[in-house]
């Protein structure tokens, strides 16, 4: 796992109900810490999608990896574990996940 993301959260309001796209091919749980910070944690399974962000996104890949194209670019950067990536708010990324399962946590603002 990257330095700065924690092998466990505490102090934090989890909600129940999973965030599901593409068919539950990307499945995620929200947590918002005790300074109102939004985090998610998630799973996404083989295939390739793409989000809209309102806020930008910092992505910790923390088991698996992925591949990931943000909006404008013409080629995929591999994202292995322990790795780290950013979106801009107001954007787009294409994510792909060629095997296995990717999993992550994404940090919000």
């Amino acid at each position: 796992m990257s330095q700065d993301v924690p092998a466990a959260f505490s102090n934090v309001t989890a909600t129940c109900k999973a965030n599901i796209y593409f068919g539950g091919k990307v499945v995620s749980h929200t947590l918002v810490d005790a300074a109102g910070q939004k985090i998610t944690l998630g799973l996404i399974f083989p295939g390739t999608y793409t989000f809209t962000t309102g806020a930008p996104e910092r992505m910790d890949v923390t088991a698996g990896a992925c591949r990931v194209k943000p909006a404008g670019q013409d080629a995929f950067t591999a994202y292995p574990a322990g790795t780290t990536f950013f979106v801009p708010g107001d954007s787009s990324f294409e994510i792909a996940v060629d095997s296995g399962i990717a999993e992550y946590v994404c940090t919000f603002g």
